[in-house]
């Protein structure tokens, strides 16, 4: 595991690339390259270390990829991009589901890296679990184990949505009447599912309403694209709720992705802490001391994958 080291954050739209040159550095020379305009990953690493980090040839890596992995092989969920690292020709490759990364990245974010959402501040040496919406719904978990964290990667993003209001009910009864058979959480709660939610409301409320993509929902203030954000929030919630009851995530919950820092003061505003606190009645006093927090900082998937480099190699830990 020889320097520089190579870190990416491989999603469906965006790959993410940065150089760790020594021990307990961050990572530098940090670019973004548009995926559909790569071949795949071979493509996108060589055009990143030749164009954005002087040509070095890396002793390691690590890559953070939205989607299963095994072994050494890869798929991306949202992209067409799989294969082996093996074709990268680096001597030492490590794989990481892109949520596992940024599981393993939160001992390691703090002040500015962080927004509080609601609850106590986060209880130290417990179990702590990481979910957001980006282009797909990323879910994974990190546990205590001796004086480290072992992350636990899975494909949460998948389950049912987590219907509770007439309305929400409503939106999934007119979705699957408009074509779609089974409503996954990540059919709704994703970059790529807010047009879907934002159709779905459309279709509820009688509104001819035309496409949208996620950003323009986002930017817009007409009543129906503030409703989709509104219900969006509140279905997330649920759904935290349910990822921290599922994994007994007494040691905070952590909301990443990139559509949520965008709207930081609307998701500070909803229903989200409410619901996350309510998803199972019965057990309120279990779930409102549990934290809740959006990741703001840049790029901490390559934080996280630096970590479980420096892990791996023995060396000191990321600072």
């Amino acid at each position: 595991m020889s320097y520089p080291w190579l870190v990416a954050d491989i999603g469906g739209t965006n790959a993410r690339f940065g150089i760790v040159t020594q021990s307990g550095s961050q990572p530098e020379s940090v670019a973004v390259l548009n995926v559909a305009e790569r071949q795949g990953l071979a493509d996108a690493v060589a055009a990143y270390l030749a164009d954005h980090a002087g040509g070095v040839r890396p002793g390691a890596a690590c890559l953070a990829i939205a989607g299963p992995v095994k072994g050494d092989t890869y798929r991306l969920t949202n992209a067409s991009w799989s294969g082996s690292v093996q074709e990268l020709a680096i001597p030492h490759v490590e794989l990481l589901n892109d949520f596992e990364a940024l599981a393993v990245s939160l001992p390691h974010l703090a002040g500015d890296d962080l927004t509080p959402l609601g609850g106590p501040a986060p209880t130290a040496g417990m179990v702590k679990a990481v979910l957001g919406p980006g282009t797909g719904l990323g879910v994974a978990g990190l546990v205590p184990a001796g004086s480290g964290w072992v992350p636990v990667p899975g494909e949460g993003g998948h389950v049912s949505i987590p219907c509770v209001t007439d309305l929400e009910f409503e939106i999934v009864r007119a979705l699957r009447a408009d074509g779609l058979p089974y409503v996954d959480a990540e059919h709704l709660l994703s970059g790529s599912g807010l047009p879907r939610l934002y159709r779905g409301l459309s279709l509820v409320r009688g509104i001819g309403a035309g496409r949208k993509t996620a950003s323009e929902i986002v930017a817009a203030d007409d009543a129906l694209s503030v409703e989709t954000i509104e219900v969006f929030l509140a279905l997330l919630g649920g759904f935290a709720g349910n990822v921290a009851l599922t994994m007994g995530a007494r040691g905070g919950v952590y909301l990443g992705g990139g559509v949520l820092p965008r709207i930081v003061t609307r998701v500070r505003d909803s229903e989200f802490r409410t619901r996350f606190e309510q998803t199972s009645p019965g057990l309120v006093d279990y779930l409102s001391p549990i934290a809740t927090s959006l990741i703001v900082a840049e790029q901490p998937a390559l934080t996280g994958a630096t970590a479980w480099l420096a892990q791996r190699a023995g060396s000191v830990e990321l600072v």
